[in-house]
């Protein structure tokens, strides 16, 4: 039992870069997933192109090789040039990747989430004098935001999970803490079952939250 407990307490010292890099990314996915939703409505056809082959690019390969390629390759790309680059910590592309892949998937819970919207709305802002820009800031995003906050909330809880893959490109996260246990213990089921216990502490209790704010929510429109 000494040996669980040990692993857990090691597993959950990259709790702090887990998280971290959840929320950092979650933030960044958020702002970048809005700018993709709204260029996916836009008239401009090759715009829309460019946003759909983003959106299929990263929905259609692996989170780990993303950061390989952010990680490692694009470093190899930029000394290929000529310039002495490097990352400064292994941080930074971790937390772009992962607020890029949440991207891909946020522009789509925010497009759906303005689509919701009663389109009677906007043109009651447009009535008002609002523009159309004025009119989705101050009416339709926010009654959006509502609408999407549980996926945006399980976009945190799935990236905490996704964050393992990071230990391969040096972030010293959850995963990585249990692997480098395991290399100098050998205790290989004490380590991972600790990192598993570690994830559960992050996961359960959030998702938990989430499943009460919906019921929530649920009651609430089933009221009005």
């Amino acid at each position: 039992m000494q040996d669980y407990i040990q692993g857990f307490l090691i597993a959950c010292k990259g709790i702090p870069v887990t998280v971290s890099v959840s929320i950092m990314a979650v933030i960044l996915g958020a702002a970048i997933g809005l700018l993709l939703a709204l260029c996916s409505q836009a008239k401009n056809r090759p715009l829309r192109a460019v946003v759909r082959l983003f959106i299929d690019i990263v929905r259609g390969t692996p989170m780990l090789v993303q950061a390989l390629i952010m990680a490692y390759g694009l470093v190899w790309l930029i000394q290929s040039k000529g310039v002495d680059f490097k990352w400064p910590s292994f941080i930074i592309p971790a937390t772009l990747v992962c607020g890029l892949n949440s991207a891909a998937y946020m522009s789509e819970v925010i497009r759906s989430g303005i689509e919701a919207i009663d389109k009677g709305q906007m043109e009651a802002a447009r009535s008002l004098g609002m523009t159309h820009s004025m009119a989705m800031r101050l009416v339709i995003i926010p009654q959006a935001i509502r609408v999407i906050l549980p996926a945006f909330a399980n976009e945190f809880v799935t990236l905490i999970k996704e964050t393992s893959v990071l230990g391969y490109v040096g972030v010293a996260e959850i995963l990585r803490r249990g692997q480098l246990w395991n290399a100098s213990s050998y205790k290989t089921f004490p380590a991972f079952i600790g990192v598993a216990c570690a994830y559960l502490l992050l996961t359960v209790p959030l998702s938990k939250l989430i499943n009460g704010y919906q019921k929530k929510m649920s009651k609430k429109e089933a009221a009005h």
